[in-house]
């Protein structure tokens, strides 16, 4: 499964967040408040939904699965001209993504064993300490093997040693 390499504009963002481990997954919990919330949203860009991770630096250098980072799940917006009360807003900064095409069930975490321990240190790229997140357009259906998503990683070009 070879990625493509695209530099992400700058997207403008409104959704919920929680703090979580992937041992204490709260990911059901953040979307069941968020998505009947989202037609509250005005100004959206896509049907997309966007489920996002925000790791604490060298997240993936020190890896513990008990270890808490910030979880989105977030539309894009034009503007953050209305918010909707108790929902926030994000700025996505620009910079290099390798953005895998998934097609699978969202349980299964081996696509991400297989970019992070193999991809990863096979590849001129390193992880860059930005957000994380997953498109998850008309195609994804949740914990389905049919499902498709977008999965986008951060990277920046290895340092020559």
């Amino acid at each position: 499964m070879n990625p493509r390499i695209e530099k992400l504009e700058t997207k403008r963002l409104i959704g919920a967040k929680l703090n979580m481990s992937l041992i204490d997954n709260k990911t059901g919990q953040l979307w069941g408040q968020f998505g009947p919330r989202i037609k509250e949203i005005q100004n959206r860009v896509s049907e997309d939904k966007l489920s996002m991770q925000i790791y604490p630096p060298f997240y993936y250098d020190q890896f513990n699965p008990a270890r808490e980072f910030e979880k989105w799940a977030a539309v894009e917006v034009k503007d953050f001209e209305t918010v909707p009360s108790g929902l926030k807003s994000f700025i996505l900064e620009e910079g290099l993504y390798a953005v895998f095409d998934y097609k699978g069930s969202s349980s299964d975490h081996s696509v991400f064993e297989y970019i992070f321990s193999k991809w990863i240190p096979a590849s001129k790229y390193v992880v860059d300490d930005r957000p994380h997140f997953e498109v998850l357009g008309l195609k994804y259906k949740n914990n389905d093997p049919e499902s498709e998503e977008e999965i986008w990683i951060p990277i920046k070009e290895k340092k020559p040693e």
